[in-house]
This record gives C-alpha cells, sequence and structure tokens, in this order.
C-alpha cells in the first residue's frame, strides 16, 4: 500500500533558523511591551542605582565589588554592541551603567565618610570639644557627640577616634555645658557594638557612617574648660520650651513634631507608638515637611490676597511656592538635618518645583526623582528601615490612587454629604490598608514585629496629628511670643492625649503585634522585588510581582524560629521553649539584650523573658546550666556557663563530653569536646552571634568570614586575644564539685 502521495515533498527548517525567529519574536515581544510602558521606564532609575548599593553591602570584599562593577559595565557595553541600540538595549544599558555606579558610590561613601574605631574598651580621662548636646529626658541622659583634643598624660589606653559619643547623668551636667565647649571628663568607652545575634541591630555600621568611633558613658565630675553656646542651640532651646508647657510624653511628642527631640517621650509609650503602627508620626519626615509647607503655602497666598495691588502684578502661586521651599529647608535645619527629614526635604523642593513650572505635582515621577538624589548623596540610607518605610509608604499611596479604577472611585463630584464623607473614609480606610501591606514586610525584616491594627489607628491619628495637634500647636507657639499660648497649649495637650490614647488602647488589643524572627534576605529581596513590579507597571505584566512576593513570604513564613541565640560575647543565651517563649541563661540579663534575644527568637508578643534556672527541662548552678530539649524527634542537651568563676576542669570535661553543645563566655580547655558543636570565646570571636535551628542543624552567624567592609576591617585590627577569666577567691578544690551539673 502507498503511503506517500506522489508528489509529495517537504519543507525542513534548519534548528538555527527557528531559533533566531524565535528570538527575533520575543525581542519584538519585549519592544512591545517597553513602548506600553515608556512613560513608567524612568520610575525604574532609583532602582538600578539602589541595587548597586544593596549589592556594595551584600557582596563581602574589594574583589567582589570591583568584579561586580566590571559585570555590570560589561552587560552594558554588551547590550549597546548586540543590536541597533533599541529601547530593550538602551533599558539593559542604562539599569546595568547605574548598578555599576550605585556600587561605586557606596564604595567611595563608606571611605570618605568613616573614622577609625576604638581598639578595645578603656576607661580615659580626657580633654574633649563638644559638638552636640541632646537632651533625653525620659531617661535622665543628655547624650553628647565630642571630639577628643587630648588623654591626660599617664593614661595607658588605645587612640582615641576623632568622634565619640557619650551619655551623661542629668543631674551631672555642669552649667556652661554647651555646643563648641571644651570640657575635661572621666569616660567609661568601648567600640560600636556589632549585632549582638543574627537579625540584630547593627550600630557598628550606622556609627561607621556617621562618624563615630566609640560610645560609652561619662562620669562625673565633668570640667567646664570652656564654657560653649546654649545648650544644643535654638532646637534644643524650642525643645525644653515645649516640654515645660506639657509634661509627660504628650511634651515629648510635640516635641518631636515640632524639632525633632523624641528624647522626653518615656519607653512604655515609645513602644506602645511602635507597637500600635503610629511610631512614623514621632520621626520628622514627610508628614511634618508636607504640613509646614501646606500651612506656609496657605498663609502666604491668604496674605497676599489681602493686598489686590500686589497680587495682580505677580505670580501669588511661585511665591507662595517659594515661601513653601523655605519653609522647608528652615524646618529641616532646625530639626536636626537628619536624613530621613532631608529627604523628605528634597522631595518636597522637587514637588514645589513642578508646582512652580505648572506640572502635576505629586506623581510618582516625583518621589522616584527624590529617591534617585537621596541614594546619590546618601547610599547608606538605602539599608536603612526609615528610607525603605517612607519611600514604600509614598509610593504605594501614589501608586494606588494614579490606578485609573482607584481614581474613579474616589474622585470628587456632586453628591449628598453623608455619601462624600463615606467615600472619603473609604479612600482613607482603603488607603491605610495598602500602606499596612506594603510596610509589613519592611517592619518584620527590620524590627521582626508588625501591628496588625495600624491601618485603623492610622485612620484616626493621622487627620489628628495632621489638622488639629500641629496647627493647634503651631498657634501655641505663636501666641506666646504675646503671652497668650495657655488656650492652645490646653487644646493641643487634649489631641495629644487622644493620640497616647489611641496608641496604647491599639497596642493592649489581643494579637496587636505580629511577630517573626530573623527573615532571609533572599526572602526581603523576593518581596520587595515583587511589590516593586506590582507598583510600578501598569499593563497586565505588573500582576507577575505576585509570584516573587508570594515565593518571598512563603520562604519568610516557612523558615523555623531559631531554637538558640547565643550572643557574641558567650555571655548570653536564649532557648526557645515549648510554648514559643524564650529562656534566658542568666538571671540578671539587661533589658536590650533581653529584648534583642526575644524579638530575634520569635517569642510570642507581650510575654516576659523565662529565666532557664526556672524550666523543668534545665538543671542550673550558679555557674553552669545544662538544658534537655527535644526538637525534630531526638534529644540535645546544651551545656552553658554562666559565671567567670574557675570550674574544675575534670568536672567540666565529662560535662562537655554527654552535651551536644557547649556555650561558654571563656575560652575552654581542649578535653571539652561536645558531640557536637563548641562555642566558647576563641569560636565566637570568629562567627559573632549564633542562632540555630536544632531540626535541621542550620547555624547562622553574625560575622561571614572574609568580609572586608570598612567598619568590619577597622574593628578586626583591634581584636582582644581570648583570655581564661578567672575570679580571684572564688571557688575551688572540694567547693567546686558541684559546679558543673
Amino acid at each position: 500500500m502507498a503511503t506517500i502521495a506522489e508528489g509529495a515533498t517537504s519543507t525542513h527548517i534548519p534548528p538555527l533558523q527557528t531559533a533566531a525567529a524565535g528570538c527575533s519574536r520575543a525581542r519584538h515581544k519585549i519592544e512591545d511591551g517597553l513602548q506600553a510602558e515608556r512613560d513608567q521606564l524612568p520610575l525604574w532609575l532609583p532602582v538600578a542605582l539602589g541595587i548597586g548599593v544593596i549589592a556594595w553591602f551584600a557582596l563581602a570584599a574589594p574583589v567582589y565589588w570591583i568584579a561586580a562593577m566590571t559585570a555590570a559595565a560589561g552587560v552594558a557595553l554588551g547590550a549597546i554592541a548586540a543590536g541597533r541600540f533599541d529601547r530593550a538595549s538602551r533599558v539593559v544599558a542604562i539599569a546595568a551603567m547605574l548598578i555599576a555606579v550605585g556600587i561605586g558610590l557606596a564604595w567611595l561613601r563608606a571611605v570618605s565618610v568613616g573614622a577609625p574605631a576604638l581598639a578595645r574598651p578603656a576607661i580615659v580621662r580626657m580633654t574633649a570639644r563638644v559638638e552636640s548636646v541632646e537632651a533625653l529626658p525620659a531617661r535622665g541622659l543628655m547624650r553628647l557627640i565630642l571630639r577628643p583634643m587630648q588623654v591626660d598624660a599617664g593614661e595607658r589606653v588605645p587612640d582615641l577616634p576623632p568622634r565619640v559619643r557619650v551619655n551623661l547623668k542629668q543631674d551631672e551636667a555642669p552649667a556652661g555645658l554647651g555646643i563648641d565647649g571644651v570640657i575635661r571628663l572621666r569616660a567609661r568607652l568601648m567600640p560600636p557594638n556589632e549585632p549582638s545575634v543574627p537579625g540584630a541591630y547593627d550600630f557598628r555600621r550606622v556609627a561607621w557612617f556617621a562618624g563615630i568611633g566609640a560610645t560609652g558613658r561619662g562620669l562625673a565630675p565633668v570640667e567646664v574648660l570652656t564654657p560653649g553656646r546654649g545648650n544644643g542651640g535654638l532646637r534644643a532651646a524650642l525643645s525644653a520650651h515645649i516640654e515645660g508647657r506639657l509634661p509627660g510624653s504628650a511634651g515629648g511628642i510635640a516635641a518631636a513634631l515640632a524639632a525633632g527631640d523624641e528624647g522626653a517621650i518615656t519607653d512604655a509609650d515609645s513602644e506602645a507608638m511602635r507597637r500600635s503602627g503610629l511610631a512614623h508620626l514621632l520621626s520628622v519626615s514627610g508628614l511634618h515637611i508636607t504640613a509646614a509647607v501646606g500651612a506656609t503655602i496657605w498663609a502666604v497666598t491668604r496674605l497676599l490676597a489681602l493686598w489686590p495691588w500686589l497680587a495682580l502684578r505677580i505670580r501669588v502661586p511661585l511665591v507662595a511656592a517659594g515661601a513653601g521651599a523655605a519653609a522647608a529647608i528652615g524646618y529641616t535645619l532646625l530639626t536636626g538635618s537628619q536624613v530621613p527629614t532631608a529627604r523628605s526635604c528634597i522631595a518636597a523642593l522637587l514637588v514645589l518645583a513642578a508646582m512652580a513650572a505648572g506640572r502635576e505635582a505629586i506623581t510618582l515621577r516625583m518621589v522616584a526623582a527624590g529617591a534617585f538624589v537621596v541614594t546619590a548623596l546618601w547610599p547608606e540610607a538605602v539599608m536603612g528601615p526609615s528610607f525603605q518605610l517612607s519611600f514604600a509608604a509614598v509610593a504605594s499611596i501614589v501608586a494606588l490612587h494614579e490606578q485609573p479604577t482607584v481614581k474613579r472611585w474616589f474622585e470628587k463630584r456632586e453628591e449628598s454629604r453623608w455619601r462624600r464623607a463615606a467615600r472619603e473614609v473609604g479612600s482613607l480606610l482603603l488607603t491605610g490598608l495598602v500602606v499596612e501591606i506594603v510596610l509589613t514586610p519592611i517592619a518584620l525584616y527590620h524590627f521582626h514585629r508588625s501591628g496588625w491594627y495600624g491601618a485603623l489607628a492610622n485612620i484616626v491619628a493621622i487627620p489628628l496629628t495632621t489638622f488639629v495637634i500641629m496647627p493647634a500647636e503651631a498657634l501655641a507657639l505663636a501666641a506666646d511670643a504675646v503671652g497668650i499660648g495657655a488656650p492652645f497649649w490646653w487644646v493641643t495637650g487634649k489631641a495629644l492625649a487622644l493620640l497616647l490614647w489611641i496608641a496604647r488602647t491599639t497596642a493592649a488589643m489581643p494579637g496587636s503585634v505580629a511577630m517573626l524572627p530573623a527573615m532571609p534576605g533572599g526572602a526581603y529581596a523576593l518581596m520587595m522585588a515583587g511589590g516593586l513590579w506590582l507598583g510600578l507597571w501598569r499593563t497586565r505584566v505588573r500582576v507577575l510581582g505576585l509570584l516573587p512576593f508570594a515565593a518571598g513570604a512563603i520562604w519568610a513564613l516557612a523558615i523555623p524560629a531559631p531554637d538558640l541565640l547565643v550572643t557574641g560575647d558567650g555571655r548570653h543565651l536564649a532557648i526557645r521553649t515549648p510554648d514559643r517563649r524564650a529562656a534566658v541563661l542568666r538571671d540578671r540579663t539587661g533589658d536590650y539584650t533581653r529584648d534583642t534575644l526575644m524579638e530575634n527568637v520569635g517569642a510570642t508578643p507581650g510575654e516576659d523573658a523565662l529565666l532557664l534556672s526556672d524550666q523543668p527541662f534545665a538543671t542550673c548552678t550558679p555557674d553552669a546550666c545544662r538544658a534537655v530539649v527535644e526538637r525534630g524527634g531526638r534529644r540535645w542537651t546544651v551545656l552553658a556557663t554562666r559565671s567567670s568563676y574557675r570550674l574544675p576542669i575534670d568536672a567540666l570535661a565529662a560535662a562537655c563530653r554527654t552535651a551536644d553543645i557547649v556555650v561558654s563566655d571563656r575560652r575552654l580547655p581542649r578535653t571539652c569536646t561536645p558531640r557536637w558543636l563548641k562555642l566558647d570565646a576563641a569560636t565566637l570571636r570568629r562567627t559573632g552571634g549564633v542562632a540555630i535551628a536544632l531540626p535541621s542543624g542550620s547555624i547562622t552567624t553574625v560575622r561571614t568570614a572574609g568580609d572586608r567592609h570598612p567598619w568590619i576591617a577597622a574593628s578586626g585590627m583591634g581584636e582582644a586575644r581570648g583570655r581564661h577569666h578567672t575570679r580571684r577567691g572564688g571557688r575551688g578544690g572540694d567547693d567546686a564539685a558541684g559546679a558543673v551539673p
């Protein structure tokens, strides 16, 4: 039977030609997609620059930084050379070059602003010039930034860094202590601390970019050699005036709103503001700059309108915008020119420039321009929560209200008052909900907590702060000039009392805070990438951003909380209990260390730390604890020393052999050989703090081998040698037999 028709022909297409045709079609599709999103492409410029900055912080050493810059430049040149320099090629080339520039900017900034750190803890008597004075009345302290000039003769101390930060008790501060004064004092100084455990706050990096090489406490008496000018300048005087009118946390919040000074807010109320999602009100940023600029523009416009001859001959909006710009700059200088304030000031100036030019003022392009300028000037800000929270919040609000459907829902129209009120409340609720969703991953990554009810609390708190508290406070300060500010201070105090009641009530609600232990950097990066993709594109391709966001969220939630946390000095340890609480090793553990351990072990919110010595799974003596915990279907034995007394070496060696993990703040003898892991002073000096997930055997450390970032390289030069600490007159002989459980 014939199966092939006579005269039939077959056509063979070469594989290379097929592949080329497929590549061409894909290229055309990409080009069409970019053409549809051409108005959104500039929004990715600060993202590309920020990726370069993040890459510099993530990579460990100069060889990797150079390699990454070279690779990015190579990609840019390859994109240019690969085709006709169409839109896709230009996008790739510009993005790659900005990534390379971001790496270089971060590197240059770190090298140019850093200062040598103190090599080791020391007690010194020095003569120093006062650079700044900040009052912290809620803690009874004054915080001084000093520039050491001379160390008294006979003091055997390491070289002091050019700037140190010292806390001094308020009642020990002498008269005449002020900026540019010269003082002599004795101080206990130490190098800036690295994170005590994985995921904790990295003050050492922050101090490096602030130019601070040591921190510590000043010891009385303090002698003033040359009196300074004032006690912190206009900002401190303004804060003192406000706190004199409004005592307690209410005065502290009012001072924070007017001068950026949070020192008078009690720790309990600060925690309530954080748990309720209202802490952003305390940081002088976009909300406060906007209120100051808006009030100035309103006042200038109304005043100019009172003089028709002048109003008809000048461009009133332009003059008002100029006055608003002056107000933004002055307010920024008054509140200390901190990076968040300066960032908000830059964004406000860009908006005012757009208004003066007759352009639409509040757009994602304005937000992107502000982010680009801040990233270029302060690359280190990209890594901080302030930058990420503020720009994420503003970008999400603008992107939401630029969305056509949302714009139709909430645009103004002729309707009854109750419908208009319902629409405005709905707009506030939707905006608060979206902002809360956007900010939750950022808060969980940096602070390991996020308030569930922040959207609801902010619906009341933001209008209350913007339209009642800040105007009333401004009127009170203005009226004080003629001695009639009391009624306005009364209104301000009542409004602040309501704000504090909202914060305290929200913070006390059941389940008000979500806790999450240290989130993997990769999971966080996926969620941020997905969020940017969703927010910055406009066509249907934006929904693809849900994939990385969901993957990052699943990854973050799937990572188990650490079962064991050990601080870098080996003195403190936390074990996760079966009921999601944390048991700490030492009965006397400082508040900061205890809170850090609780947060990073993922303990239940609102619970106090337990004592390991009180737990049924632990046996403790004054010198050591043995804990037996069940994880992953097996029993783990943890042995930890908790005093500086000498332990009998034979008993210690025998106890080590029966333990899986041994932890100590001293160098343990070679005869101490646990079954799995030995974390003594010698090991912890290499690793820093350690987090351990027992079922998987996963170990996360603070320090990374080969990390050569400047703040780490500088501190590494002064690493202390390990010592076996022995307290004289301690237990010995037969008395020490029971020291090891």
